[in-house]
């Protein structure tokens, strides 16, 4: 069974940056398109960003649009969010995930990202 298991997160004044790893054992990034969702609290879990396996193609939320990067690191299995310009609204749970619903596995702990104003 496969483990993610996400990091990086943190307290973060408005305007910061963080940079969020996703890592799991056997190469998944490799050949699942990937992605990154969030959990606010009291709210459901939206997507994003995703990043295609084949051709890095890479897919964004609009909210993050223009601030936020997908990308992964093939040989060391992990996988990235760079989050730049962070917002208030950015605070949430983040989970790394295949972004295909039925290729789903397991949800991680998360790694939580408050943003302060």
């Amino acid at each position: 069974q496969v483990q993610l298991v996400e990091s990086g997160g943190g307290l973060m004044q408005a305007g910061g940056s963080l940079r969020l790893s996703c890592t799991a054992a056997g190469r998944i990034f490799t050949y699942y398109d990937m992605a990154w969702f969030r959990q606010a609290p009291g709210k459901e879990r939206e997507f994003v960003a995703a990043m295609g396996w084949k051709y890095d193609d890479t897919r964004y939320a609009d909210s993050v649009k223009g601030r936020f990067t997908i990308s992964r690191d093939t040989e060391n299995n992990i996988l990235y969010l760079q989050m730049n310009a962070l917002k208030p609204e950015d605070t949430a749970v983040y989970y790394c995930n295949a972004e295909v619903a039925s290729e789903r596995f397991a949800w991680g702990q998360g790694t939580q990202v408050t943003v302060s104003s």
